[in-house]
């Protein structure tokens, strides 16, 4: 089950990173905007999403037991 969490967490992490192919498509494609406003909030909300995610998942096992 941690290696589900663990590969969940990562493939969110890898769709809305501006350095993987999706990230920077939708970097690419964004119509009249400040392209370095965008890539810094894309930025932050990886990093919020690895963050939180770790400690979501954290705190999920230690209240499974595992």
């Amino acid at each position: 089950m941690g290696m589900v969490a663990a590969l969940a967490v990562s493939a969110t992490v890898v769709d809305v990173s501006p350095f993987s192919t999706n990230g920077a498509l939708v970097l690419a494609a964004a119509p009249d905007v400040d392209r370095k406003r965008f890539f810094r909030q894309l930025m932050t909300y990886g990093g919020i999403v690895v963050t939180y995610g770790g400690i979501v998942v954290a705190a999920f096992r230690r209240w499974c037991g595992w």
